[in-house]
Parts: C-alpha cells; sequence; structure tokens
C-alpha cells in the first residue's frame, strides 16, 4: 500500500501489475475470469494479489462487465416464517459459504406478499444481481415463472410446480424420504398411520404425502383419509393437525409429520392429550433440522442432506450464469432413528 501526503492508499491495478512484472490488460483478464493468460502469469499476479493487499473494486468491474457480482436469496414466505423455520437459516448459511468460496456475497431477500414479490422481481429484473436462489415456491407464485421469462438465472430449491424443466432445481427425494419413514413406521407394527402433510401448493407438500399413500397402498392397508390432515410446515399447525387426527380417528398408533417443526407441534398435542410417544403412538418427521434433535424425547426424522443441497444451488447458479442450459438435482435422502418411535 502507498502512501499519499502521510495517508496511505489502497493498492490499484497498477500496484499488482507492477508487482508481478505483467502488464494491467494481463491482470484484468485474471480479474474477469482468467482467459488468454498463462497459467504462470495467472499465478504471478495471484501471489501480487496477496501481496499487495489488493481488493477488487466491485462497482468499478460491474460496470465494465455487466454483472453486479453478488446472488440473492429469495424466500417467498412471510417474514415471520423465517425466524420460525430452521430449515431456511441452515440453508441460507449454506449458500453464503458455498458462494464466499467465489468471493460473491448472497443477498437475502423475503417477500411474503404480493407487493414484497413485486419490489423484489422489479429490484431483480433491473439487473441488481446476477442471479437468484428461490426457496419455497408455490404454485400460482409468479416470481419463478417472471424472473425466468426475463432471462434471469435461477435455481430453486425443489421442483418449481408447473414449470417442469424451464426453471434449474435441486431437491431432496421428498418422496423416496417419505416411503423410507413411512416403512419403517409399519416395521415397528403399527398399522393405524395418520399424516401431517405439509402444504400441497408446494413440491415437498406434495411429494411427501405420495409417498406416504404409496407405501400403504403397498402394504394392502389402504388410506382412510381420516388419517390425513393438512399444515403448513408451522409448529403450530402440527399441533392443530394432531389434535384433529386424535379427534377423528382416536385410535391412531403412528403419525408421519411432513416437517420436523410441524412434528413439535405434534408431540405437545399428544402429550396434553395423555398419548405416550412412542408407546402409544410413534412420531416421525422429515428434514432433520435442529427442531428434531431439540424436541422431547428426540425426533426419528428424515434427513435430507442440506449441505449437499446448498452447494448444488450454488454450482448449477453458477453454470447457468456461465451460459449453461439448466439443469436438475435430485439427492437421496436418509433415515434418522431417535427415541420418536
Amino acid at each position: 500500500m502507498s502512501t499519499t501526503g502521510g495517508r496511505r492508499r489502497p493498492p490499484t491495478i497498477h500496484d499488482v501489475a507492477r508487482e508481478a512484472g505483467v502488464s494491467r490488460g494481463t491482470v484484468s483478464r485474471v480479474l474477469n475470469g482468467g482467459h488468454y493468460v498463462s497459467p504462470a502469469a495467472q499465478e504471478a499476479v495471484n501471489a501480487a494479489i496477496r501481496k499487495t493487499g489488493y481488493v477488487v473494486n466491485r462497482h468499478a468491474r460491474s460496470l465494465i462487465t455487466g454483472r453486479s457480482d453478488s446472488i440473492g436469496f429469495l424466500l417467498t414466505e412471510p417474514q415471520e416464517r423465517f425466524f420460525e423455520d430452521p430449515n431456511f437459516n441452515v440453508l441460507l448459511r449454506g449458500c453464503t459459504q458455498a458462494l464466499a468460496a467465489h468471493d460473491i456475497p448472497l443477498l437475502l431477500m423475503l417477500a411474503g406478499t404480493k407487493d414484497e414479490r413485486r419490489r423484489i422481481t422489479r429490484y431483480i429484473t433491473a439487473g441488481h444481481v446476477d442471479g437468484v436462489l428461490l426457496v419455497s415456491s408455490h404454485s400460482g407464485d409468479p416470481v419463478a415463472e417472471e424472473l425466468r421469462a426475463a432471462g434471469v438465472p435461477l435455481v430453486a430449491c425443489g421442483k418449481p410446480i408447473g414449470l417442469g424443466s424451464k426453471v434449474s432445481y435441486v431437491a431432496a427425494d421428498d418422496r423416496d424420504g417419505a416411503r423410507d419413514m413411512v416403512r419403517h413406521l409399519l416395521s415397528l407394527g403399527r398399522r393405524r398411520i395418520g399424516m401431517v402433510t405439509g402444504p400441497q401448493d408446494t413440491p415437498g407438500g406434495v411429494e411427501r404425502l405420495a409417498g406416504y399413500r404409496e407405501v400403504l397402498g403397498e402394504a394392502g392397508i389402504g388410506v382412510d383419509e381420516r388419517l390425513v390432515v393438512s399444515g403448513d410446515y408451522s409448529r403450530a399447525s402440527g399441533e392443530a393437525g394432531a389434535e384433529r387426527l386424535l379427534e377423528l380417528a382416536p385410535d391412531i398408533d403412528a403419525v408421519f409429520v411432513a416437517s420436523d417443526l410441524m412434528a413439535q407441534g405434534v408431540l405437545g398435542a399428544l402429550h396434553r392429550a395423555g398419548r405416550r410417544v412412542p408407546d402409544d403412538v410413534a412420531v416421525g418427521g422429515f428434514d432433520d433440522s435442529p427442531a428434531a434433535t431439540s424436541a422431547t424425547p428426540a425426533l426419528t426424522t428424515i434427513r435430507q442432506p442440506w449441505d449437499r443441497i446448498s452447494n448444488e444451488m450454488v454450482r448449477v447458479l453458477l453454470a447457468q450464469i456461465g451460459g449453461e442450459d439448466p439443469a436438475a438435482v435430485i439427492l437421496p435422502t436418509e433415515l434418522v432413528r431417535r427415541a420418536s418411535t
């Protein structure tokens, strides 16, 4: 770092070029992807950057490249849901860390109302981010389609309903995970297995219910519709769902719950009703979020590979920004057995 009038000034691209013994143009090419630069020159520039402490002026570079060098993390849920549901925080942290390896900041965007979604969509399509990681997309929500139509690189967490192969997505195998849980409950001798579903306008809600239905059909038990109640992934909806199940089918001996947070609500309702878990009613969740290990008793659940989901979302998005076609990635889940079954 040089001094001017007694004050230290930050190193410039010229300082890097002088230290590396290359032209300013070579430094610029390294900073913008390393195209047409020899390995030796690239290593010399990188060493000079480390030695001088040079930091890229993102604003100046964006004027040249037309990119913002930032990514949006868009959650289309009410703000309180972000703070209640631990899955969102786990996913946000994973995506932030994955992008940090590329020196790209992540902008958190919450859009739970129509007005918020309209403002955020306008902001994104104006070029303020280079791409979007979309979380919790509901069918009928126009955000994904509007961003796709505007040419914004986009990767959804879960397969967006109704958009097929038009949008890149990364998802856990929700249906297979649900199958594993219901088979586990059946293996324990449970036969009156209820379910608290996720929202049926979300891919996870649809697929987990489908897996539940398939396994009960394969087992020759069939689905008693009184044993299926709806939830919205909140703890309160799990509590209300369990109360409804106990009212409609007091002989239930197991409940598959489509999220760990809802399962916490189910456990609370069963405790108040005097039902012992797992003696009277076995309970299985989905996610393996912090809500599973903090539950009493600790929750048997289906583990979603959150670290891999985060890394794959970032990888697919950066590839799309680089010009690759949309891609779909489906990752396996895992049954985690704890004290609730």
